[in-house]
């Protein structure tokens, strides 16, 4: 049982939810959602009502992101996770490097290392709290960059690697990065992530912003005699994806509570828009972090610090497991570290979602839980 403190309503954030994944959603949102729902939802996902949702998400997300010409949204079920295995199968020809710097930017080098008809990746590591940099290299014709790790609160820049071959491929896994950092798409050639994270929704769905290279790398490997499952073809989701629809049935609710991001983010003044408000809420978090005395940031470099997931070291003297236990039954929830890095820290979302004033709100929250642990 979590010691019996009571934090004073008047410092509590207007909202309690501060995961990294899923993530918060707006209550906006779900009222939007229960209104459309006799209409929407249980309706076949290849007739207009459904697509016409799908469509306004591409056609919403080239918007957002400013595509280039002859980029594509592409979209299908599985989430981030099964695009490593469609980008394995279809996007690889035979070699891959990938940069390494925390739990979910290893497990692509995993996938390409395991699949039996490509060469062994090259894998660039560096350790948990810092980013390395890719380097160009012959033979290598596929770059795996992360652009926010989300399990150590790091962010990296999305720029080509020098040196690259000129036919090589940039995939950017923008899982938690995309729709809150800021990007140059055309940097790279499949920039792909999942919602539930900036985009206020819910998982199982991947998305991909794929230039002219990818589509005609996915097409020319899928032609080449090697055998890919089709909900893992690339080719497969491109055709779909046209038609505004997913090759097998989609979660509706994901796809509405997405749409409805999207449009807020627009409406609000686009992707800058929805950054600054990640800005000011990273200016909140590791601005009290600094000065606290008893916390500091765990990204030592502040240009390599997320400013949509902030991980805060907390001196060995305060139990981080104790202050998350107060703050959850307090109702402030999935402030918790990353299980695997198995440090005395908080792990704190800053998506465009959450109210920065929410994040300050947060920071005097355990400042009064720490005094009187203590």
């Amino acid at each position: 049982m979590p010691p019996a403190i009571r934090i004073p309503p008047s410092l509590l954030p207007s909202d309690g939810h501060f995961g990294s994944g899923p993530s918060k959603v707006r209550p906006e949102a779900v009222a939007a959602l229960a209104a459309a729902a006799p209409g929407y939802l249980g309706t076949s996902h290849r007739r207009e009502g459904v697509r016409s949702v799908v469509g306004w998400i591409r056609e919403g997300l080239s918007s957002l992101f400013s595509l280039p010409d002859g980029y594509e949204v592409v979209l299908a079920n599985g989430g981030a996770t099964a695009f490593w295995d469609v980008a394995a199968s279809c996007l690889i020809e035979h070699k891959s490097q990938h940069l390494s710097f925390g739990e979910f930017s290893s497990r692509f080098a995993s996938v390409a290392a395991a699949a039996p008809h490509l060469q062994d990746p090259e894998v660039i590591e560096s350790a948990p709290g810092t980013h390395p940099s890719p380097l160009g290299k012959a033979g290598v014709d596929l770059y795996a960059l992360t652009h926010n790790e989300t399990s150590t609160g790091v962010a990296m820049p999305v720029i080509r690697p020098e040196g690259a071959d000129g036919e090589s491929l940039v995939a950017v896994d923008a899982t938690s990065a995309a729709g809150g950092l800021r990007v140059d798409v055309s940097q790279a050639d499949a920039y792909y992530f999942a919602p539930q994270k900036c985009f206020a929704s819910d998982g199982g769905l991947w998305l991909a912003l794929l230039s002219p290279a990818a589509i005609e790398r996915a097409e020319r490997v899928g032609g080449s005699g090697r055998w890919v499952p089709a909900t893992l073809d690339l080719r497969t989701a491109i055709t779909n994806s046209r038609l505004d629809q997913t090759y097998n049935t989609p979660a509706l609710t994901t796809l509405y509570l997405l749409a409805d991001q999207i449009q807020w983010m627009l409406a609000g003044g686009g992707l800058d828009w929805a950054a600054s408000r990640s800005d000011r809420s990273a200016e909140h978090l590791y601005g009290w972090a600094d000065s606290a005395s008893y916390a500091s940031p765990f990204v030592a470099k502040p240009d390599e610090r997320s400013h949509v997931v902030g991980t805060i070291d907390l001196d060995a003297s305060v139990d981080s497991e104790q202050v998350c236990r107060v703050l959850r039954a307090n109702g402030i929830v999935d402030t918790e570290p990353y299980r695997k890095l198995r440090r005395n820290q908080l792990r704190v979302a800053m998506f465009p979602a959450i109210e920065p004033d929410d994040v300050a709100a947060l920071t005097a929250c355990v400042d009064h839980v720490v005094e009187r642990l203590s």
